[in-house]
């Protein structure tokens, strides 16, 4: 009995069942297949093997310290000059402030990013995440991108291990995977040109790896790239992580035009999503975790999604900033959700709910310890 209706897809089904590493050309067969049904099964068989039903998420706050950034990336929304009206930067207090609200509705996380702001000191980063730990020793600190690292290490002129190791020190538990975009050129340069190139992007995710760090790393897709360009992006983090394995969760974030210097593009189909969640699946065998980042999916299509490789839809997401709402295509800018909803989410789509920390640790494991 075939697999499918398509010839290399049958053939890409036998080699990922006897476990051989998939190429970039069998990465474009797979966007180029109409057999949706069929990539949809054979990236969920992967999912299982390595997670059965287990579909993870956590409880978890994102601050925004800063939306004051020289880098005007096509694609955001969310970046202001120095003298918008609008600019902020929060204040130490401010952020003691939305922490505390978020262990009191029991977030494990704080996921701290912002913009390129050249008027903060050095000492405002390390300050922050000092204040936060001592204050909240337990709550996990998710802080900074490869973005904001080479910016500091190119603005403070210090050396890349050191603002790594300092920022350690403080109290820095891990680093998201937000920057990487679409690493390949020319098309990088076309919707960020002022931001780290995938080369010092990877370099640095590699000495966060080093320093004894997990990172995660995303890819933005369904603007001006190619399938060509996704699918180099996937090798290119398959490779990195052979060479330092610090890669927890690889998230696939959908392009949201409006409000964009790209408002006239339509983004991605929910077709195309789930394409890019099973391949990411089937292409990325040296990752644990791909997550259907539900803010940017909307609800219903992150199901799904759980049915095509995905195994994780990322947390409650209590917004204690701007930047999320950014990029939501939920309900006006809506990206809340109760531990229970987002357990029923998982639960409706066939799926057994599991609460865990950032690095992956079930929460009712680490409780009753």
């Amino acid at each position: 009995m075939q697999f499918s209706h398509d010839p290399r897809l049958n053939d890409i089904a036998a080699r990922v069942g006897a476990g051989e590493r998939l190429t970039f050309d069998d990465g474009l067969a797979l966007y180029a297949t109409d057999d949706l049904a069929a990539l949809g099964k054979l990236a969920d068989s992967v999912r299982r093997r390595l997670h059965d039903r287990r579909t993870y998420f956590n409880v978890n706050r994102h601050f925004n310290y800063t939306n004051v950034c020289y880098a005007d990336c096509k694609f955001c929304n969310f970046y202001r000059t120095p003298r918008q009206p609008d600019a902020y930067t929060h204040s130490v207090e401010e952020a003691l402030k939305i922490a505390g609200e978020a262990v009191e509705e029991g977030a494990t996380e704080l996921h701290i990013v912002g913009g390129l702001n050249t008027k903060l000191p050095f000492s405002y980063y390390t300050d922050l995440l000092s204040s936060l730990k001592r204050d909240y020793p337990r709550l996990h600190l998710k802080a900074f991108t490869m973005v904001e690292l080479d910016h500091m290490t190119y603005f403070y002129k210090m050396r890349d291990e050191d603002v790594i190791e300092r920022l350690k020190d403080a109290g820095m538990d891990s680093c998201p995977g937000g920057g990487a975009e679409i690493f390949r050129e020319p098309t990088r340069s076309m919707i960020c040109a002022h931001k780290t190139d995938a080369a010092r992007w990877l370099e640095l995710a590699g000495k966060v790896h080093a320093a004894g760090l997990k990172t995660n790393a995303t890819m933005l897709y369904g603007h001006v790239e190619s399938i060509e360009d996704r699918v180099d992006h996937l090798i290119r983090l398959r490779e990195q992580q052979d060479k330092s394995g610090g890669f927890q969760c690889f998230i696939p974030l959908a392009f949201y035009p409006p409000g964009t210097q790209l408002a006239e593009l339509p983004g991605p189909s929910g077709v195309d999503s789930l394409k890019t969640v099973a391949v990411s699946r089937l292409l990325l065998d040296n990752f644990a975790h791909v997550k259907a980042y539900w803010v940017m999916l909307g609800k219903r299509l992150a199901q799904v999604a759980l049915h095509y490789g995905a195994n994780d839809l990322d947390g409650t997401i209590t917004e204690g900033g701007e930047l999320t709402e950014s990029y939501s295509v939920e309900a006006g800018g809506e990206v809340k959700m109760t531990r229970r909803e987002i357990a029923a989410l998982i639960a409706d789509a066939g799926f057994e709910a599991v609460e865990r920390d950032t690095l992956y640790r079930p929460v009712a494991e680490l409780s009753a310890a």
